[in-house]
């Protein structure tokens, strides 16, 4: 028999997703707390963004005083991955969710809801997206706050270790898939040999680092695409 995909149930699975959440956010939050953002402007952030890695970038970009488009261009590069999880959970959605449901709760996809909502063998609802979606939400909004008023008063030496957490959410993002797929690993690489290029060469330097972000992405994903093209299935 298969449990219903109740409110409850959607509580039930976020709880370890809301930990996590709270973790990371924390470290988010003393991060660019100590980079002078205040406090009030990352708790915004977090409640409007459930995207760390667009969030992170997003404030790098805010404390270099970068442009809006570079802003808006960079988080659609970094987000861009939301529009094909938002597609493809629409065809798991009941038939309860209209138009501007789906609207509402695209809000709340990030990778791991995505994976928990997908995953589940009956149709989503709306009260068991609400359930998966609110102690995420909570979670990653909190660590925020908590860690942006913990970056003030917290000793740098906490401050700078603390920060580390979000690189090495990063790394364990693409380590595993890097070992799975060796293609992913190039393209890593190929990323980052850009971005140490942006950081030390002459003239290079120059470019803002919200532009030298999109400039490493777009690259990156270009040639792995070129060289590394995901084949589809041949019709028989």
């Amino acid at each position: 028999m298969k449990e219903e995909l109740s409110f409850k149930k959607g509580i039930k699975d976020g709880v370890p997703i809301a930990l996590g959440y709270l973790a990371v956010s924390f470290a988010f939050g003393v991060s660019v707390a100590s980079k002078g953002l205040k406090w009030f402007i990352s708790l915004f952030m977090s409640m409007t963004n459930l995207t760390s890695a667009g969030q992170f970038a997003g404030a790098t970009v805010i404390l270099a005083f970068g442009t809006v488009f570079e802003l808006i261009l960079t988080q659609l590069v970094i987000n861009a991955r939301y529009f094909l999880m938002s597609l493809s959970l629409s065809q798991k959605l009941d038939g309860s969710f209209t138009f501007f449901d789906r609207l509402l709760y695209a809000f709340g996809i990030t990778d791991e809801i995505f994976a928990v909502a997908i995953s589940q063998k009956a149709n989503v609802t709306k009260k068991y997206m609400s359930g998966l979606i609110l102690l995420p939400w909570i979670g990653w909004s909190s660590g925020t706050l908590l860690g942006s008023l913990a970056g003030n008063l917290l000793p740098a030496i906490v401050v700078n270790s603390l920060s580390i957490a979000l690189y090495s959410m990063f790394i364990a993002i693409v380590i595993p898939a890097g070992l799975y797929d060796k293609k992913v690993f190039v393209v890593a690489l190929i990323s980052v040999a850009l971005s140490c290029a942006f950081y030390y060469l002459p003239l290079l330097n120059q470019v803002s680092s919200g532009l030298a972000y999109i400039i490493c992405a777009v690259v990156s994903a270009l040639i792995g695409a070129i060289f590394f093209p995901v084949k589809g299935e041949e019709n028989g």
